[in-house]
This record gives structure tokens, sequence and C-alpha cells, in this order.
């Protein structure tokens, strides 16, 4: 197998270093060896790295002269800009500079850059209540373009800043953006508006949900062991949450949902603030106000009513049980 000659430096900023560990969940043994099966080089990354103080900063010092070609950086948690637009809340340590000016820096000859988690692409977790460390995004405050390099930012290879949101982040989707990344699959015809990577973002958490039996009968949970959908009662946005959760599990098997929790829409921006408790959905007239993407408002009224009006009994005992009261009947199946 030939040398990778994709080179990716990762950089973390203000955020929990989530990503990072649900990267290490990666389908693999060898992770390592699955980053060069897909061709990437891992100039350095704060933890997974031997390097440390002057040598990493070697690293990134061959990167800006040059010397090493960086094809793509990788940044995970919210830039932090403040006191005042200083950046002086995050020093990068051995070097009495700011982060987001060796971001900033760094974007510059970077063929890519990607945003590793919903921090790093639009302010995130870091940067909700007052932010009083007035984070932001790469190319994202929110959802409003800007953040620190700007609308118009295009790195090197002609792309805006690729945001893997997420948070944290599905490995599959920070590996599979990387290897499009290194064999020039992903351009952009395959990011959303919003920058994301469409091979997850075409998908909503929605899809392939186990509970979408009770959803389609409104067969609903009112407590969190309940087996039934958690939209109408229990604060659920996998309707209107775009990515692959149910369909791409994390770990091999598992969701937010199959674990029983609703799902927060991680990956849109300003889901950190959503204006009420995470596990309540809140109502208008007994109507949901976070209806389904792309579904009209009387559609889902007529058809809600017209569901649970038919929710068969089995459906609607399970739906409020924490286990199957009820299993489905034998039924022959054969044309005659």
């Amino acid at each position: 197998m030939a040398e990778p000659t994709f080179n990716v430096l990762w950089l973390q900023s203000g955020g929990c270093g989530g990503c990072s560990m649900s990267l290490l969940c990666a389908d693999t043994a060898d992770f390592r060896g699955l980053l060069r099966q897909i061709g990437v080089n891992l100039l350095w990354h704060p933890a997974l790295s031997v390097e440390s103080g002057h040598e990493s900063l070697d690293i990134l010092q061959d990167c800006l002269n040059g010397t090493v070609p960086l094809h793509a950086l990788c940044l995970e948690g919210a830039v932090l800009r403040g006191p005042e637009g200083s950046g002086r809340f995050h020093m990068l340590a051995g070097t009495q500079e700011p982060m987001l000016k060796w971001v900033e820096r760094l974007s510059t000859v970077a063929h890519h850059v990607v945003a590793v988690g919903s921090c790093a692409a639009f302010g995130g977790i870091t940067s909700g209540g007052i932010n009083p460390t007035d984070a932001c995004g790469l190319q994202f405050e929110g959802d409003h373009p800007g953040g620190l390099l700007g609308v118009q930012w295009r790195g090197q290879a002609g792309l805006p800043v690729v945001n893997v949101a997420g948070c944290p982040t599905h490995p599959g989707w920070v590996l599979e953006t990387l290897a499009g990344l290194a064999d020039g699959s992903l351009d952009a015809n395959v990011i959303d508006a919003l920058a994301r990577p469409r091979f997850y973002s075409d998908q909503l958490v929605h899809h392939a949900c186990i509970r979408n039996e009770y959803y389609e009968y409104k067969a609903s949970a009112h407590k969190p062991s309940d087996l039934g959908c958690l939209m109408e009662n229990m604060g659920c946005k996998g309707t209107q949450a775009h990515a692959d959760c149910n369909i791409r599990l994390w770990n091999g098997e598992g969701s937010c949902i199959r674990g029983g929790y609703a799902c927060i829409s991680c990956t849109e921006p300003g889901f950190e603030e959503p204006g009420h408790a995470f596990h309540q959905t809140p109502k208008v007239a007994g109507i949901p106000i976070g209806l389904p993407t792309d579904m009209h408002k009387a559609w889902f009224v007529a058809l809600a009513s017209l569901s649970k009006s038919a929710t068969p009994r089995r459906v609607k005992l399970n739906s409020t049980a924490d286990h199957l009261v009820v299993a489905p009947q034998i039924k022959k199946t054969r044309l005659k």
C-alpha cells in the first residue's frame, strides 16, 4: 500500500473534546491503519500524537512555511474570540499567541478546512447563554454566515469550511469526509446549504427509527421509559434533524433514540438553546410547535387525528409501557 499523502492537522479549541472521544469509537481495531487505508496522514492531534511542546509547534510551523503541505486543517471546538476580540481566552501553549491567530494563519495555507462538531461549525454549546468567551464557529455564528473566517473565505481547493456538525460527531462522518476530500469526491455538489456533507445530512434521524410504528399512529410516550413515539410529549426532533443516526448506528448498534433519549437535533445550528427544556415538546393548542420537516400544520393535524383513531390496541398499550405488553398477532399471510 502506498504511503498516505493527504496531510491532516487537527487542533482543539473551545469545547469538551467529545468529537475526538467519539472518533476513537470508529469501527476498527487499528485506527492508524484505517487512516492509512483512506489515504490520510495525521500530522498531529493533541491527544493522539506523541509529539508535544516544541515538536508539535515545529509541525505547525512547517505547515505555515510550506515545508509540509497542509491538505486539511481540522478544528474541534468553537473559536474563542474574547475578550474584546483579542482571543486571549485561549492561548496556544508555548507561543504566547491566541489559538484564533493560528487558525487564521493555517487556514490561508490549507487546501481544506474542516469544522469537526457543532461547536466548530456553528458555535454550539460553547457559544450558549450569554457567551462570555465570544465563541463562534469557523464560518457560521449559529445559522448566520460569518464566524471567524467570514462568508467569503474559501480554502485553496475552492471549498468553504466543511461542517461535520454533530454533538458529538459520528466517527463515520469524520472519516468519510476526510476520505472524500482525500480522493477528490467531496466537492461543492455534495455539501448542503450549511456546508455539511450530504452523505449524512440528506437523511433525517427519523429515518429507520425503531419507534416509527408508534409515530405513524401518533401513539406517544408519556414518560422517559415508555416505548412510544417521543415527538409529541418528550421533545424529540428526529423528524427535523439532518443526520443518519438510525441508519449508521453508533458503535454498530445504538442511537440516542434507541437508548431511550429524545433527539435534540444536535447537527443543527442553535440546537443548544431551543427555548424550552430538551425533554419537553412545546405546543400551541395541543399541536407541537416543531412539526416534521416539509409537513404543513393542517396536514399534520388531520393525519394525527386520523392516525390516533385508527391506532391498534397493541400499539396503544405498548406505547405507554416500558416493555412489550401485547405481541403482534400470528396471522396467515399466504395469498388465496
